[in-house]
């Protein structure tokens, strides 16, 4: 149990140590990777499947993140277990599909035991290993050497070094396809839509005001004791202010009242057409939710009405509504 009252323990020069190897291990990288990087990349370019990931352990688990990172910026990958690969989920795997294996030794039993089954499908194979001489290198179409990376674990069992060099690789070919297939933000949203950047992407202003489904309007002859009563009942703060014809002529706000209170007691008997704001700042349905929430900022302003091509009042946001969606 730890002693609270010890004195405690200095590990910096440790995590430093750490930390410097792993950093001086990417930078080596770059001395050692030659053109095999290309031709892994044009591999994959030209690749009418998917890029198929495989690895066990340690490189299992970098292998995951790879492929995520692929997947997420417009390399169609998957990951496969390599067990389970040998129990039926080879039958994932295609002529068309292009395999990186990824090993630190290059002998993997498991991963090794799939290269035959790899082979009669027909799929291209990239291996990432440490031995450029490896039984996996040897097998494999292109070989990426991370190099002689000296595990930071003192013991030099723990793989480290040699985990954190392999997902730069991964991470730098992803990007270079990124790159190469002019990937964009837009893009990135399409499959995050449920991230910040998807919302901020893709959520127009009518995706907003279908969720709150609040639209506030009174007529200008209505008093402000009514206004009082529907900004209560919708929860804004404000209301649209409206003609015979459904068009914005203004809007009220609750701020507008408290400030008139200041100088007029007598206020609830006065029409709302004495106190609205003539100039609204508004905003059109079919805008990005977070050009709404630019212009409050920018023009600060708590709500915003929603109006058609018309000028009609279709909905009203507030700038809570968009915060709460992540904006």
């Amino acid at each position: 149990m730890l002693d609270l009252k010890a004195p405690s323990l200095d590990f910096t020069d440790s995590v430093m140590e750490v930390l410097e190897k792993e950093a001086q291990a990417i930078l080596e990288l770059k001395e050692v990777i030659g053109d095999s990087i290309n031709d892994a990349l044009n591999m994959i370019l030209q690749c009418r499947g998917r890029v198929v990931i495989t690895g066990i352990g340690k490189s299992g688990i970098i292998g995951r993140k790879i492929n995520a990172t692929m997947a997420s910026t417009g390399t169609p990958s998957l990951f496969l277990h390599p067990s389970e690969g040998l129990h039926g989920d080879l039958g994932m795997v295609t002529k068309d599909d292009v395999v990186i294996a990824i090993s630190n030794s290059g002998e993997s039993d498991e991963v090794l035991n799939l290269i035959p089954s790899i082979k009669r499908i027909g799929s291209k194979m990239i291996a990432i290993v440490k031995n450029p001489l490896s039984t996996l290198a040897v097998k494999s179409d292109i070989v990426l050497t991370i190099g002689n990376a000296k595990e930071a674990c003192p013991l030099g069992l723990a793989p480290t070094t040699s985990t954190t060099v392999t997902l730069a690789l991964g991470d730098a070919l992803a990007i270079a396809l990124l790159k190469a297939r002019n990937f964009q933000p837009e893009d990135f949203a399409v499959f995050h839509p449920a991230g910040s950047l998807g919302r901020k992407l893709l959520l127009t202003v009518n995706d907003v005001i279908q969720t709150t489904r609040k639209n506030p309007l009174i007529m200008g002859d209505a008093t402000i004791k009514e206004a009082l009563f529907l900004m209560t009942a919708q929860g804004l703060g404000a209301t649209s202010v409206v003609d015979m014809n459904d068009q914005l002529v203004g809007i009220l706000t609750d701020g507008d009242i408290r400030r008139a209170f200041a100088l007029s007691p007598d206020l609830l008997s006065k029409s709302v057409d004495d106190l609205c704001n003539r100039e609204p700042v508004v905003i059109q349905g079919e805008l990005l939710a977070s050009e709404a929430f630019r212009l409050m900022e920018e023009k600060k302003v708590n709500v915003l009405p929603v109006v058609d091509d018309y000028y009609r009042p279709i909905g009203m946001i507030h700038i809570h509504d968009l915060m709460n969606l992540g904006l």
